[in-house]
């Protein structure tokens, strides 16, 4: 990517996610921290302040709805993009986002990829938007960056329903789990848990550790990213 960085004001009201978003932005080439805000009127005063190109907002906010922000901004004619980061599920929130412009819309958790891939999407799309269309095909190019690509295909043996139900149990056991109690919760063997658990450790949204017992060899034990 070639010319200034787009600069991105973080908008999140967890500190912990707040910085390992800031970190994510700054791991992406052309991508610059423009800043870090807790809240929707922390944001206020530093976009009247601080040049910014792209906010990454959270919905929940603790003086306000992100989206409230983001109307805000488009009320007097800011010319900040805006990227959601929510945990925030429902499809109306997500068409209401739509409508006030928002250029994607991101589920916590996420890995860094998902993150980075957003981000030079939108780099793209920024680019491709650039000066004067010279048809409809440049127009459809423009806009065909921002969407997502297609899930990438898991790993041979392992399928969607059983990685969902793989996931819930580890993201509900605050203490995490070996591969052994999630077998028992899930239903699986516990060489398929394995598989499981080890697909997530490596898309990053699990770690895992040794844990040592009264005897034998210590069994690894994984738990949930909760700020991926």
């Amino acid at each position: 990517m070639t010319g200034p960085d787009i600069r991105v004001l973080v908008v999140e009201d967890d500190p912990v996610a707040a910085d390992a978003h800031a970190l994510y932005v700054g791991r992406v080439p052309g991508f610059a921290v423009a800043g870090v805000c807790h809240s929707a009127a922390a944001a206020r005063r530093e976009l009247d302040r601080t040049p910014v190109d792209l906010l990454l907002l959270d919905l929940y906010l603790p003086d306000g709805h992100g989206l409230g922000l983001a109307r805000a901004l488009r009320a007097t004619g800011h010319p900040a993009d805006v990227m959601v980061v929510t945990s925030a599920r429902d499809l109306a929130v997500v068409r209401e986002s739509v409508s006030l412009g928002v250029v994607q819309y991101v589920l916590k958790p996420f890995a860094f990829t998902t993150l980075r891939d957003r981000l030079l999407r939108y780099a793209e799309y920024r680019t491709a938007a650039a000066g004067e269309a010279s048809g409809q095909d440049e127009v459809d190019r423009a806009l065909s960056a921002l969407r997502a690509p297609q899930p990438a295909a898991l790993p041979k043996g392992l399928s969607a329903p059983t990685l969902e139900r793989v996931t819930a149990l580890l993201r509900a056991a605050a203490d995490g789990l070996t591969a052994a109690a999630l077998a028992e919760g899930a239903g699986i063997s516990r060489i398929t848990a394995r598989r499981y658990l080890e697909h997530l450790v490596d898309t990053e949204r699990a770690g895992r550790s040794p844990q040592y017992g009264q005897v034998g060899r210590p069994e690894l034990h994984y738990r949930w990213l909760p700020t991926r």
